[in-house]
């Protein structure tokens, strides 16, 4: 995964936040600060790229407000908690996990998505409904042989990219979502959106049948899932996401996703809707091809927010892909994260 853009360098082993306790502890007492979303996520960032394999990955407990961070060196503890996060000792490295991770990709089908659990320090593989019969077989068999290295587990519907055929936007055969208004590399105005959306010189409107606002000129699926179009003429390119109730939330700047964060998405098919990611750098095989690294939440999506904006506060997170299930029903839903799809295209925010 690409470094978080944005994100505010934190001095070695402290973090500027209030306590969570509110009575004297003992001298040995290690009490973890109380931390937002945001604050955990770029915690987590400073402690990885400080430990580097010590931590096994990390998740935010938002009921009480910490983030805990995996450790398998006991020396990596005391750095852990003297920065204001929770440590917590298991089994497998990330360099362990890894390797399950690249056993799974050898059995896994369309319909599969696999990742690295923090939480249960564990290759998680899930399959949709679309895997039945010798399919599923293999990949439960091949799960199991894993041992305790890996769990498993299905959801209902299919693995696909949300398209049907933030803000709406129209090419020929498609209606996608606006992700985020972005500065390219030459210094103008173009947009972010979902690398399925189309393809390399696609035009695109922001009506059914309207004049061309724009050109995409980098488009990248599968493997990953992003694209920039370039706008054209004079066109009202503001740092903001539609909330779709008359007002919009203002974008500052990129982060990362941290596991337990909570997170809001826009899209022109179903307007706002929220959630948590549930885990990051996430591989899922759509019917098209694999895509690596998305973002991993319980925010539902349907066929047309593809390409639209996931967002915690005034921090951009994603870029909306695909999943399974709907907003009556509810679902799994992936992203690739903006911070990737930034550094590949050279872009930044306005």
């Amino acid at each position: 995964m690409a470094a978080a853009a944005g994100i505010v360098a934190l001095a070695a082993g402290t973090f500027a936040v209030a306590q969570a306790n509110a009575t004297p502890t003992a001298p040995d007492e290690v009490i973890p600060n109380v931390l937002t979303s945001l604050q955990a996520g770029e915690l987590a960032a400073h402690l990885t790229g400080q430990l580097d394999d010590a931590v096994a990955g990390s998740y935010y407990d938002a009921e009480a407000g910490t983030l805990v961070v995996n450790v398998v060196d006991e020396s990596a503890r005391a750095a852990v908690e003297d920065s204001g996060a929770a440590a917590r000792m298991v089994r497998y490295s990330l360099g362990e996990l890894a390797d399950v991770r690249s056993e799974v990709s050898e059995f896994a089908v369309p319909g599969t998505a696999w990742t690295v659990d923090p939480v249960s320090n564990t290759v998680r593989v899930t399959v949709d409904e679309t895997v039945r019969g010798d399919a599923l077989a293999v990949v439960e068999n091949s799960v199991a042989a894993l041992g305790d290295a890996a769990t498993f587990a299905t959801v209902a519907g299919e693995f696909e990219p949300f398209v049907t055929g933030g803000d709406a936007i129209f090419s020929s055969g498609a209606r996608c979502s606006l992700g985020f208004n972005v500065t390219t590399s030459a210094g103008t105005p173009g947009f972010l959106t979902a690398g399925h959306c189309g393809e390399v010189g696609s035009t695109w409107s922001d009506a059914a049948g309207g004049a061309t606002i724009g050109t995409m000129s980098q488009s990248v699926f599968p493997g990953s899932d992003f694209a920039l179009v370039d706008y054209e003429g004079q066109v009202d390119s503001p740092s903001e996401v539609n909330l779709y109730d008359g007002t919009a939330q203002e974008i500052t700047g990129a982060a990362e996703a941290v596991v337990g964060q909570e997170v809001r998405r826009s899209g022109s098919t179903t307007g706002l809707h929220d959630g948590v990611v549930t885990a990051v750098d996430v591989s899922v095989s759509y019917p098209q091809g694999v895509v690596e690294g998305t973002i991993q939440t319980t925010v539902c999506a349907e066929p047309g927010d593809s390409g639209g904006a996931l967002f915690a506060g005034s921090e951009a997170v994603g870029l909306t892909s695909g999943g399974s299930g709907d907003c009556t029903s509810g679902g799994t839903t992936f992203f690739y994260p903006v911070t990737d799809a930034l550094a590949e295209v050279g872009a930044s925010l306005p």
